[in-house]
C-alpha cells in the first residue's frame, strides 16, 4: 500500500492505494471458466494504535482500490496504519507518519 498522511488544520487527511486484484467472481477466462471471487472484505485504520475507521466492503471495489478520509485530532509525527483482509485470509498492514 502506498500511505500518505498530511495535516490541515485540525486534522489530517490520509490517501491510501491498495494494490489488489479484486475479482468480483463473475468474470470467465479466456477458456470460459469462471474466475474465482477474490477481494478486500475489511479495512481499519489506526492512529497512534486508537482505532478511527473501519469499513467493510464488497466485490463491487475496483482493482487496485483508493480510499481518502480525514482523521480530527492528528498532528504531525502520528502514526497512521492502515490494514486490510480479502475474502481468502490475506491481510496486510501498512504505517505511514503523519506530515
Amino acid at each position: 500500500m502506498r500511505i500518505r498522511a498530511q495535516v490541515a488544520g485540525d486534522k489530517a487527511t490520509v490517501r491510501v492505494l491498495m494494490a489488489h486484484e479484486m475479482e468480483t467472481g463473475q468474470r470467465k477466462d479466456a477458456a470460459g471458466k469462471t474466475i474465482p471471487a477474490w477481494f478486500i472484505q475489511e479495512v481499519s485504520a489506526q492512529l497512534n494504535g486508537k482505532p478511527v475507521l473501519t469499513a467493510e466492503w464488497g466485490p463491487s471495489v475496483s482493482k487496485n482500490p483508493f480510499l481518502q478520509f480525514n482523521v480530527k485530532g492528528a498532528k504531525a509525527g502520528d502514526k497512521i496504519a492502515v490494514t486490510w483482509k480479502d475474502n481468502r485470509g490475506d491481510t496486510r498492514t501498512d504505517e505511514a507518519t503523519v506530515s
